[in-house]
């Protein structure tokens, strides 16, 4: 009996020695480069934001709640009042905002919607940021809304190349050789076109 049990402790342990060895084999044998490195780091930012985003997002169903009822003048208000009142007078505005955060976190999750998600959300956080300065919102969330976009802003630093290629094909434009009457044609064709699209708005948002 002694001896089966000193065998399964031999075995047991004979066991545990293979598997630190595969472990051991196998981390070193883990090319772990900078571009491991960096993709690493980058998810680990990524997701402080997403988290962030869904946070904040969720919230926006209750974080105005009440916020307009409040005993007092615009005068007597202060900045972070007023703009609580703003947004808790249309709780289905708070909850639109709250769901761009969101569809802001889920780009970001996302690797290959990453780069869109980062520009989406700076767009969201740039807006938070002027107003909690403006309305001199609580200094809390302030310096959040800065560390969430100084985050997005290392995120596109890590990606920049994609993002000054993306720039580039947007900016590019084909040049086409045509006379100079032919141009003058196709700008007073388009003059024309605005003057009637300008007609057609004034008549549908002033007169009908």
């Amino acid at each position: 009996m002694l001896l089966n049990f000193g065998v399964l402790i031999a075995a047991a342990k004979f066991s545990n020695q293979q598997v630190g060895n595969k472990l051991r084999k196998s981390y070193y044998n883990t090319n772990f480069n900078k571009k491991d490195r960096i993709e690493t780091f980058e998810n680990a930012i990524s997701w402080i934001v997403v988290f962030a985003m869904f946070i904040y997002g969720g919230a926006k169903l209750i974080q105005f709640d009440g916020a307009s009822e409040i005993d007092k003048t615009v005068n007597e208000m202060t900045g972070m009042e007023l703009m609580w009142a703003f947004y808790g007078y249309s709780k289905s505005f708070a909850i639109t905002l709250g769901i761009f955060e969101v569809v802001g976190g889920i780009l970001i999750l996302i690797k290959k919607t990453r780069l869109i998600g980062c520009l989406f959300t700076s767009t969201i956080l740039v807006n938070v940021i002027l107003q909690d300065i403006y309305f001199e919102v609580n200094f809390g969330a302030l310096k959040a809304a800065i560390l969430y976009q100084l985050l997005i802003l290392i995120i596109l630093w890590l990606n920049k190349e994609k993002l000054i290629q993306s720039i580039k094909t947007l900016l590019s434009s084909e040049k086409t050789e045509q006379t100079k009457i032919k141009n003058f044609v196709k700008i007073l064709i388009a003059f024309g076109i605005f003057i009637g699209l300008r007609i057609l708005e004034y008549f549908i948002t002033v007169k009908w």
